[in-house]
Parts: structure tokens; sequence; C-alpha cells
């Protein structure tokens, strides 16, 4: 028969070993998110800069890139590249900045704010986002790109109504 404080030590080491399997597998996952994957950093740049076919290159030919805080999808190079030539018609000084990643399979989700200046607004904005980008195998390049921010919190921090629509290009 065991001892009591015999079998105490046993469970309390079983226990121990249990929780540090789980948080180095936790741990392990987080080591990945904590280095920014080369392809966001791209993204994060094609977004910041002046050139919209930077942001298209960045897709795969067939991949999608959708603003859900306006449900819209674009398909293909061309129109994601043109999805950010008319942000950049829209919004001056648009700008991502990443504060996190998390790398899982083929998905990076992606932590960031999103900041500009919506022409014709008396103020500027900037929001917390999250992106989920799907890679293709290599991780080369964006299959697929959701964005997900407020756009009433856009509207309300640019000062403009809850019912405000861009102009038409």
């Amino acid at each position: 028969m065991t001892s009591r404080p015999i079998r105490t030590l046993t469970v309390l080491t079983a226990a121990a070993a249990l929780c540090a399997t789980a948080v180095s597998t936790a741990h392990a996952a987080q080591d990945i998110g904590r280095r920014t994957p080369r392809i966001v950093t791209a993204w994060a740049d094609a977004w910041n800069g002046n050139d919209p076919r930077s942001l298209g290159a960045l897709f795969t030919a067939n991949g999608t890139y959708t603003d859900e805080a306006i449900s819209v999808t674009f398909r293909g190079r061309k129109e994601i590249a043109g999805w950010k030539a008319r942000a950049d018609t829209l919004i001056d000084d648009v700008h991502v900045t990443v504060r996190g990643t998390r790398l899982v399979g083929d998905r990076v989700t992606v932590q960031a704010v999103y900041s500009g200046h919506l022409k014709g607004a008396p103020k500027a904005f900037a929001v917390p986002m999250t992106t989920v980008l799907d890679l293709d195998g290599n991780h080369c390049r964006i299959t697929s790109d959701k964005d997900h921010y407020s756009l009433a919190t856009v509207l309300t921090q640019s000062g403009l109504p809850a019912d405000w629509t861009p102009p038409a290009s």
C-alpha cells in the first residue's frame, strides 16, 4: 500500500508533467506567432505603400480579398489591386500597423490597427482590425484575405454619420 505523501507526490508530479506538456505545446504555437511571417510584413508594406499592384502581387492568381466591414469581395490580383487603388482615393494616409500574428498551418491571424483619414471627414480614425490570411502551401502567396474591423467605429471616430457612404468613383 502506497503511503499518502508518496501518492500525493506521484499525482503532483504527473499533473506537473501534463501541464508542462500543455504549456510547451501552447508556447510552441505562440513562438511561431512572435516572428511576423514575411508575407504579413509584405502585406502591411503594400497597404502602407502607394503602388496598388504591390498588394495584388501578394495574392495567388485566383486569390480573394474580403472586406467584411462593408461586405465586399474582390477576386484575382487585378481586382485586389483595384480595391487598394480605390481605398487610396478615399482614405488619406491609409496605414496598417501589425500588432501581432499567429500562424497555424497555412493560416495567419493578424492583429493590427487600421488607420487613416477619410477624405472630407473632420477627423482621422484608428481602429483595431483582425485579418485572416490563408496562404498557399509555400507561404509565399495569399489565397484569401478577410479583414474584420468596425465600420461604425471608423465613421464615429471620423466624425461622420452612421449612414455615410463614399462618393461614387
